[in-house]
């Protein structure tokens, strides 16, 4: 018995070491690269660094290079290594953050922005199939859930860490970004588990004729949806706050602060729905209550409730990560063709992250600043999404019921 016990303690330090590895991951790639910008926007308006339009537009650079890579992360990753493929991905986060501290020009902060993106794009495709694949399957829910836990953790140092930096000046927020992200590069470099044949990302072969089942392209579409009722919040919440309801940057942080609570609880929420709901309803519920809480977002005044919207909000954009891959788990049963669904996925998510950027900056530029509209653009998608699932079983049961009777003569 007490010979085991030293054993038992090394498995547990090489399952939660790279866990670890992947929470700084996610924390970095998408928790400060993407969401540490919201909180900047009323500042970067104040201090005219570029004008309210431009970082509106800007904005979705980061999405844009979330797109590119998530196509480039497997290729990369065949080309040098999961594991120098991450730690280069969160080295460039770093870098683009002390870059952005001198706005040069649009086109040089646009290319930092998109850099960033691309980094976050390549962590988002690489750290799961980097780490679960390490982790017994009893703990692989758990796992999951920890290492997107990072992107929230982001999302709340954002709201915590941007105010008292903006206190020593706009230059020194981005370069104090960037000493974090280093920080965290630093202290995660050794954990990442030992490349081997049963990580490495490799595209297996395809029989012409085997089928991809029906749900798994619902699955893309509605992460698609997701992906588009996500940016409103993830971009405006901050500056309609601030800007559009006049109650200042400070309230606008605080709100941000309670959007990235949300984003914590989020993973780990989910998580648990899945496992005692299953990924499918799970999926129903949340998109529902996410719809909600759009609608109120529009109506809403009160800090109070700002604060509590914000929170239920926060939870979404990490959360529903570990509830597509349970989802995919569910659909998908051989290892390798769960990373390349989960590739598609991904990518069929940034598709519409990166297009929905664009559109929601030039809806908004339109309208002339209405947040409320982008809001309630972001539940019309949501509601698409939610109601996909049961208009897929009508259609169907309809071509099921309309078949011609096999049991005649054959043509």
């Amino acid at each position: 018995m007490t010979s085991s016990s030293p054993t038992t303690a090394s498995q547990r330090s090489a399952i939660w070491l790279p866990i670890f590895a992947g929470l700084c991951a996610s924390l970095v790639g998408i928790g400060l690269a993407r969401f540490a910008y919201t909180p900047l926007i009323p500042p970067l308006i104040e201090a005219h660094w570029f004008s309210a339009s431009d970082v509106i537009y800007l904005s979705a650079a980061n999405l844009v290079g979330y797109l590119m890579g998530a196509l480039a992360g497997r290729p990369l990753a065949k080309l040098v290594g999961n594991n120098h493929a991450l730690r280069l991905m969160m080295l460039t986060v770093a870098f683009s953050f002390f870059a952005c501290g001198l706005p040069l020009s649009i086109s040089w902060f646009f290319g930092w922005r998109l850099l960033s993106g691309i980094a976050g794009g390549a962590i988002m495709v690489l750290v799961a199939a980097t780490i679960l694949p390490q982790v017994p399957a009893s703990r692989k829910g758990l796992a999951s859930g920890a290492i997107f836990l990072g992107a929230g953790i982001g999302i709340a140092c954002s709201g915590t860490l941007v105010p008292p930096l903006l206190s020593l000046g706009l230059q020194n927020t981005w370069f104090g970004l960037g000493a974090l992200a280093l920080l965290l590069t630093a202290i995660s470099w050794l954990a990442w588990p030992a490349n081997s044949p049963s990580i490495a990302i490799a595209e297996p072969h395809e029989s012409a004729g085997q089928r991809v089942d029906r749900r798994v392209y619902l699955l893309f579409a509605q992460y698609a949806l997701m992906a588009a009722g996500l940016v409103p919040a993830m971009v405006f919440l901050v500056d309609y706050v601030a800007r559009g309801m006049g109650e200042g940057a400070h309230v606008g942080a605080l709100i941000w602060i309670m959007y990235g609570l949300g984003a914590i609880i989020g993973p780990v929420t989910y998580g648990f729905l899945a496992d005692k709901l299953g990924a499918s309803l799970s999926i129903r519920l949340v998109l529902a209550v996410q719809a909600i809480t759009l609608i109120l977002l529009s109506v809403s005044s009160s800090f109070a409730a700002l604060a509590a919207l914000a929170v239920i909000l926060g939870s979404f954009p990490p959360g529903i990560v570990p509830l597509a891959l349970a989802r995919i788990h569910e659909l998908v049963g051989d290892h390798q063709q769960q990373q390349i669904t989960w590739s598609r996925a991904t990518v069929s998510f940034a598709t519409f992250q990166a297009l929905a950027g664009f559109a929601y900056s030039a809806i908004f530029n339109a309208s002339g600043g209405q947040h409320a509209l982008m809001f309630l653009i972001a539940c019309a998608a949501i509601v698409i999404a939610l109601i996909l699932e049961p208009i897929m079983a009508f259609i169907s049961r309809k071509q099921h019921t309309t078949q011609p009777c096999c049991t005649g003569t054959p043509l």
